[in-house]
């Protein structure tokens, strides 16, 4: 098992924002992410050839749950250097459940490299992400990779690639076929005509185009200089170009560069981690094409209050604001934050302010606090090893920070900022958990408290009504992830089905006599009430009418009746469930000069609403929420078909970009593992969001079911 050390070897430093590359990849699982990063540190010398920390494990597959699933499921920092420039590679899980880790990336990055697999192309998922980046803006491009594999396909991936992201998304390298007439031994460069020969091995040969490599091409070719030209700032270019001139390759790969660093243009580079094809391609284009931080517009920071404050700009003598994208909490070395500096430079033994807010819901509640960094780390997977400062675009790490969370603000000291949060998605997986002991108890609380400080995509609550403990997560795989980090803190706990908050209300209007008489010795116990019972519209709550006349009861043992029917609402009638939506009115009673007493009519109060409950017809509610679905179209008729079997409600739907939302009221008790089913039904390509609307009558057949366990529980 890989364990986080402090390692004495110096990490890469960097002294000016324009020689650092923050790439974050991103692709569906089994994709070859991890794979093809582990590959670019092997060819710059980062690491080994062989890759491998210790036996299961690689340099960013270094979690013991990844270990355990066999894929990625945390974000990864592995920075290299190329040419000078140090590119910090982020590498993403590509299932959903871990989307936060894929959140987190993107904003610790500012470029983002698709990795599609010729095997298995492009699905909805990864289409929906790159519409997520282009909405932000995020400049992006494509490594087709797994090329070595029997059944890769590199000619329909990159049609598929093209389909699926859109414009301007074009090849700038086409692959050449070795002697055997099947295996890539090579590329060959559509804008620079050059030969990339990988036949004896990485690096490769490089040598000009032959005119037997130039017919093939031609046509891709064309293509892309026209691509090219149509985003290039000089307007001259393109009559030039349509005039027959012959437009020189330094004029081309400068215009190529731009428009890639601008979002404006997606290339596509084919690459093989096995063999290294590529490798030297893509490590250039990243260098040369990705934004380096001074060119990504800034997220935007407020004082701690939510005052106003300039811009931010990528400036290492600027106002110290860096933001902490991901937390883990390590038995050996503490809690270690992954940090993003976005402004001014981190130095060791500095003192700074963290500043959380924003994520109360979660079960992050706003904090701020003074600490001092003692020391910074540039990390290698789990190697954390020590730098001087990391300064404005670079990443870094610290350790035992005793405040930061994940999504948090590090500021000056003397200058508390805070920056704007980046979006999460809602957890909608819920998983109750029980202490198996009394004595694992603290130690869940504490672990938890852990797991939550670094995972925002996870939220905890205390079920008031069912006094369930709810671990919110993203899916099963992340609920597993969760679980076992628990258990490998000590804690020894068990699962439990969800319980739904449920309601109990009168369907029709009851009488009921409570009548608490006790003679012990002393005195006694006595106290007599009459009550009428009539439901209430929904949403109505609870009322208590007096009409005692004559002081049938004394005026100061009233509340003691109220006080008694409010309590026994709360322990709920029939199915253990508060009841609501009802009037209850005292009419009559009996009282005793000496025997009567405030606990007495508070018994007498609860026993006169069971007697009516047993009369009256009592409904078991229960909560309906509004949900919207998001998917691709193809799915739109199964989702609609799945939530009319849940007893859903179709409200209609309607467009949205590329996809569709279909609108639904559903019952919560039919979406307790909607998160789980709705991935099944859509191949990961659907989401939704779920909002309480009110609650509603349960079919007969169902809350007798309840009602019946309920008994049996007693």
């Amino acid at each position: 098992m890989a364990q986080k050390t402090q390692d004495n070897a110096a990490g890469p430093v960097v002294t000016e924002p324009g020689r650092v590359r923050n790439v974050v990849l991103v692709g569906h699982s089994g994709s070859g992410k991890t794979t093809l990063a582990e590959a670019l540190l092997a060819a710059t010398g980062a690491i080994p050839r062989s890759g491998t920390v210790t036996e299961g494990t690689t340099v960013c597959d270094h979690d013991p749950a990844a270990v355990r699933q066999q894929r990625s499921v945390a974000l990864a920092c592995a920075p290299l250097v190329h040419q000078g420039v140090k590119i910090n590679l982020l590498d993403t899980p590509g299932y959903a459940d871990f989307v936060g880790e894929l959140r987190a990336g993107l904003r610790a990055a500012d470029f983002a490299l698709f990795v599609v697999s010729a095997v298995d192309g492009v699905d909805d998922a990864t289409t929906a992400l790159w519409e997520e980046c282009a909405a932000v803006g995020m400049p992006r491009a494509v490594a087709i990779t797994r090329l070595d594999h029997p059944r890769a396909d590199y000619e329909q991936t990159l049609q598929d690639c093209q389909d699926a992201f859109g414009e301007n998304v074009m090849p700038i390298y086409q692959p050449m076929l070795g002697d055997d007439g099947v295996s890539i031994a090579g590329l060959i460069g559509l804008v620079t005509l050059r030969v990339l020969d990988y036949s004896g091995g990485y690096p490769p040969r490089s040598a000009e185009a032959e005119p037997e490599h130039l017919n093939p091409i031609q046509e891709d070719r064309n293509q892309l200089i026209e691509g090219i030209i149509a985003e290039s700032e000089d307007e001259t270019l393109m009559d030039r170009y349509l005039a027959g001139e012959l437009i020189s390759t330094d004029t081309l790969v400068p215009d190529l560069e731009k428009a890639v660093a601008r979002g404006n243009f997606y290339p596509v580079i084919p690459v093989c981690a096995g063999t290294g094809i590529g490798l030297d391609a893509l490590l250039d284009g990243l260098v040369n094409g990705a934004p380096s931080p001074l060119e990504h517009d800034l997220p935007v920071v407020t004082g701690v209050d939510g005052s106003p404050r300039p811009p931010l700009t990528c400036d290492p003598d600027g106002p110290l604001v860096a933001e902490v994208v991901k937390t883990t909490i390590d038995r050996h070395v503490g809690r270690v934050s992954l940090v993003r500096v976005f402004s001014g430079t981190l130095r060791p033994e500095t003192a700074v302010h963290v500043s959380g807010h924003g994520l109360t819901e979660r079960g992050h509640p706003d904090h701020d606090a003074d600490e001092r960094i003692a020391h910074i780390y540039s990390p290698l997977g789990a190697q954390l090893r020590e730098v001087s400062a990391c300064i404005a675009g670079d990443i870094c790490a610290i350790t035992k920070s005793g405040s930061a969370e994940t999504g948090d603000t590090i500021s000056g000291k003397d200058q508390p900022l805070l920056m704007e949060p980046w979006s999460m998605p809602e957890p909608l997986l819920p998983i109750a958990v029980v202490a198996k002991s009394r004595s694992d108890e603290d130690a869940l609380a504490k672990n938890l408290a852990r797991l939550v400080a670094g995972d925002p995509t996870m939220r905890l609550e205390r079920n008031p009504e069912t006094h369930q403990l709810v671990l919110w997560c993203m899916g099963e795989s992340h609920a597993d992830v969760v679980l076992d980090r628990l258990r490998a803190g000590g804690v020894e706990l068990d699962t439990e089905p969800v319980k739904v908050s449920l309601r109990e209300t009168f369907g029709t209007a009851a009488k009921g006599h409570g009548r608490h008489v006790k003679q012990s010795g002393g005195h006694g116990q006595y106290a007599v009430c009459d009550i009428e019972v009539e439901p209430l519209p929904r949403g109505s709550g609870f009322e208590f009418v007096d009409k005692v006349v004559g002081g049938a009861v004394p005026h100061n043992y009233i509340p003691s009746v109220e006080k008694g029917v409010r309590a026994q609402l709360e322990r709920g009638l029939v199915a253990g469930y508060p009841v609501v939506d009802l009037r209850v009115t005292l009419v009559d009673g009996k009282a005793h000069s000496v025997d009567s007493s405030d606990a007495a009519f508070q018994t007498a109060g609860a026993l006169a609403l069971r007697e009516a409950a047993e009369q009256g017809q009592l409904t078991l509610l229960e909560p309906v929420d509004e949900v919207v679905v998001r998917v691709p179209e193809t799915y739109v008729g199964a989702v609609m078909s799945d939530l009319s079997g849940r007893r859903g409600r179709p409200m209609g739907t309607e467009g949205d970009g590329g996809s569709s939302l279909v609108r639904a009221e559903v019952p919560a008790t039919e979406l307790v593992r909607y998160a789980v089913e709705l991935r099944a039904l859509t191949s990961g390509a659907g989401t939704f969001t779920r909002t309480y609307a009110r609650h509603e009558p349960m079919p007969a057949h169902l809350a007798e079911a309840i009602r019946k366990e309920h008994a049996a529980a007693r």
